[in-house]
């Protein structure tokens, strides 16, 4: 059989729905950061989440900060754009968003758990972009 007639596996479309299913989200709350289109939850938070929170809102740089973050992740990730370095850019943000809704409030960790899930599966997609700056020694330039 010649290649145009070979079939191809769906899963070579994973990469990408993941991608959109990590980036729309990250584009929107990133939006929704400077221009507070969602509505706050009606529940009020935990008294260490709110006081976790209030102390990033009250910093007047930490919470622009994650929404700038934000999005910019969701564009690069939507784009198809230095997708590793988005990646990269995410990662600290996810690992911090899993330790407050296992520690401070439960009711996010499932989402939290599927935006690591996302990450993990896209890190490893991209693991070739990953690997030298995974060597145990490098020499500078």
């Amino acid at each position: 059989m010649n290649n145009d007639t070979t079939p191809r596996s769906f899963t070579r479309f994973f990469p990408a729905i993941a991608r959109f299913l990590m980036g729309l989200p990250l584009l929107v709350f990133g939006l929704n950061c400077f221009l507070n289109f969602i509505p706050p939850p009606p529940k009020p938070l935990p008294a260490a989440a709110a006081a976790f929170a209030g102390a990033l809102f009250n910093s007047g740089y930490m919470m622009q900060l994650i929404g700038c973050t934000q999005l910019i992740v969701g564009v690069l990730l939507v784009s198809n754009r230095f997708v590793p370095l988005a990646l990269a850019l995410f990662a600290p943000f996810i690992v911090n968003s899993i330790a407050f809704h296992a520690c401070l409030e439960h009711s996010g960790l499932p989402m939290a758990a599927v935006f690591l899930a996302l990450e993990l599966y896209l890190a490893w997609a991209y693991r070739q972009a990953f690997q030298p700056m995974l060597a145990a020694r490098v020499l500078p330039g």
